[in-house]
């Protein structure tokens, strides 16, 4: 029987063994505990971010961010249109409204110069967006040097969606510190993993206030006392041992997706790849590129899944999304190109040199037939 390749399998080992039968052992089996303080001090140390708080999901983490930046319902927040439905969904959670923005070819992130003229016609009639939710595609961080700037103009919070970044660079800075706060993501196919899980990274008061409404919004006394709404966010203790282990592994789960990308790169030439802009050391999460004019990405990831090969197309833009059907969208011709030509082979760090070619092989016969 011929073993399926997936697209971006966890990597793990005797290092994550021994980290969860060490808080098993332990016995903090609750959700809170010595392991979770340490992943949030493992991430700030490793992101140069000022706080952290570890939460259940990156969706939570959005949900959260958007909550203290002051996004209430009915709002509108601006979000770039290809990117994972999550970052849509949480601010449906927040009861806004997402506007979506068409993404720029340097960076596949949001379009600079849109969101500045969108935000100019909006301010001209005092209708200012809540916030505006920026996505680090595939490993490649938008193109902050424009956007951060544009939001202080407008006086317009500004988070970043990172889910697909961490360990990406710009400069001396990391994927995870841009914004008011960022979101990171640790589900199961990313580039590390807790099983599920995400956090969110951000100024200490941010931080605060987000793990208030983490736990359940008590406040400090003995009984269960609550002045406004909270959640049930925040990340075990167990799967936050698992995370240290990960983290403490990440370096080489990145260096291995390098050679992946460019074993992909040497073997198919014709391929435009995912671009990264003003990003000096893109994490290569997945490597995703554009197949020429008139081929179809849904047919050979549909042909390769029959193989036992995993692969999928680029994200489906969210204005595409019969969900979102009737949702305000500025530009698109990007996005729909993106999606229409984009395909993501597998990229884990588990893969073997045998595995690459098995892929490679696949592509090329599949393309010719």
């Amino acid at each position: 029987m011929t073993n399926r390749i997936f697209l971006s399998a966890p990597d793990v080992g005797l290092p994550e063994r021994e980290a969860l039968l060490r808080a098993f052992d332990s016995n903090w089996i609750a959700p809170v505990g010595p392991e979770l303080n340490a992943f949030e001090d493992d991430l700030v140390s490793y992101t140069g971010g000022e706080a952290c708080v570890a939460l259940a999901s990156g969706t939570a983490g959005l949900h959260l961010a958007l909550l203290d930046a002051g996004v209430e319902p009915g709002a509108e927040v601006v979000i770039q249109s290809f990117t994972f439905a999550a970052t849509a969904f949480a601010t449906c959670h927040a009861g806004a409204v997402p506007v979506f923005i068409d993404s720029e070819p340097e960076t596949w992130g949001m379009d600079p110069g849109r969101l500045r003229e969108f935000l100019g016609h909006r301010a001209a009639s005092d209708r200012l967006p809540a916030a505006v939710v920026t996505v680090d595609l595939y490993g490649s961080c938008a193109n902050y040097e424009a956007i951060e700037p544009i939001c202080a103009d407008f006086g317009v919070p500004l988070i970043s969606d990172a889910a697909e970044a961490l360990g990406s660079r710009v400069g001396d800075r990391s994927a995870g510190t841009f914004g008011r706060s960022a979101v990171l993501s640790f589900n199961g196919n990313k580039i590390m993993t807790t099983s599920g899980g995400g956090a969110l990274v951000g100024p200490t008061e941010t931080v605060d206030r987000v793990r208030y409404l983490a736990t359940q919004a008590r406040q400090p006394v003995l009984h269960y006392e609550h002045t406004e709404i909270g959640f049930n966010y925040r990340m075990s203790n167990l799967l936050a041992a698992l995370g240290r282990a990960q983290l403490a592994g990440l370096e080489p789960k990145i260096a291995r997706r390098q050679e992946i990308a460019d074993f992909y790169a040497e073997r198919f030439g014709d391929f435009e790849w995912c671009p990264h802009g003003s990003t000096t050391r893109p994490n290569r999460w997945l490597t995703v590129g554009l197949l020429p004019h008139g081929e179809d990405p849904h047919a050979l990831c549909h042909s390769m899944n029959e193989l036992e090969i995993e692969a999928r197309p680029a994200w489906k833009p969210m204005h595409m999304q019969p969900v979102f059907a009737t949702n305000e969208m500025i530009g698109g011709a990007v996005s729909e190109d993106l999606y229409a030509r984009g395909v993501c082979l597998p990229s884990g760090s588990v893969l073997s040199d045998g595995d690459l070619e098995r892929v490679a092989a696949a592509v090329e016969s599949l393309r010719r037939a």
